[in-house]
């Protein structure tokens, strides 16, 4: 196939995420404040886009709290630089069982199951102009763990979201969870063109080689938008791999820990790293306000 640069990428930055990484590193940011900061210092590093979860501010353990979400919506949003903000719906899907020969009843004390309401609850109170959607169920990682998406869920996530204005992210891990979200914009879920973000390496989901990555890309209509990311030492390649397929990019510390070898990163140096590498592709990143333009979205004032 003949090479589809994209020559106007815009960065993501996924800034905290909802995995194990909090004692892993001191850069992964634990409370409201903290996300907000690095949320902001990764927009002024480039990132056009800022994806956030929010965590216990004790722990680090991944949270649903709506308070929290409002706490980081309002730091960025009355922050002095520009950022598109997209907000997790990701949590509240996920299934453990109990041992192989006795995987009923679920275990309780992992288990998080609620409905598709409350999944958007946070969306409804904040108003990001992004939120993501998770678009399939998959084993994810741990041996009895299940991320769980049905079709019914995601049919009414996904009018909730495009009922508030807000453009759902489509996070495919996988080709089918592509094949599903045409179907959700033939059934008039979603609206056309859609958002997808392509989640490469992300166990036991799509392998990040070029090959799969490509099938996946080949699967995206035309007139959709699309970004990509890489998990661990594969983040910065993907960076190159998505812009030269024709897409956008996403990095952050929900993917990546480290800079360098043995050199641990903060959000922005991640997006700092990104921008030189797409500038030297000859590729020109893109702020907030063309962002807005391409996407057809809506700059939310302060809450």
């Amino acid at each position: 196939m003949p090479l589809a640069m994209n020559r106007e990428v815009f960065i993501t930055c996924a800034v905290t995420g909802s995995g194990g990484t909090q004692d892993k590193s001191p850069h992964v940011p634990r409370s409201p404040e903290q996300i907000a900061d690095s949320a902001i210092a990764a927009a002024k590093a480039g990132a056009a886009v800022v994806h956030c979860h929010v965590r216990d501010p004790e722990t680090g353990v991944p949270s649903r709290d709506v308070k929290m979400f409002r706490e980081v919506t309002e730091r960025i949003r009355d922050a002095d630089v520009d950022v598109v903000l997209n907000l997790t719906a990701g949590m509240g899907g996920d299934m453990v069982f109990g041992d192989v020969e006795n995987p009923l009843p679920l275990n309780q004390a992992d288990t998080d199951m609620i409905g598709a309401t409350e999944r958007v609850a946070h969306v409804a109170e904040c108003r990001p102009e992004i939120c993501t959607l998770d678009c399939g169920t998959m084993n994810f990682a741990e041996a009895d763990y299940v991320m769980t998406n049905t079709p019914g869920m995601l049919t009414a996530m996904g009018r909730m979201m495009t009922e508030l204005g807000v453009k759902p992210e489509i996070e495919a891990f996988d080709t089918g969870h592509l094949w599903y979200a045409k179907q959700l914009v033939s059934d008039g879920v979603l609206e056309s063109p859609a958002l997808v973000q392509l989640c490469m390496g992300v166990p036991w989901g799509a392998p990040d080689d070029l090959n799969t990555f490509m099938a996946m890309v080949n699967n995206i209509p035309d007139d959709w938008h699309f970004s990509a990311f890489g998990l661990g030492r594969n983040q910065m390649p993907y960076v190159a791999a998505s812009v030269l397929a024709g897409g956008n990019v996403r990095v952050g510390l929900e993917d990546n820990l480290m800079l360098d070898k043995g050199v641990l990163a903060t959000n922005e140096q991640l997006v700092a790293r990104a921008k030189e590498i797409i500038e030297r592709l000859g590729a020109r990143v893109i702020g907030p306000e063309d962002v807005r333009k391409k996407l057809g979205l809506t700059k939310r004032a302060p809450v």
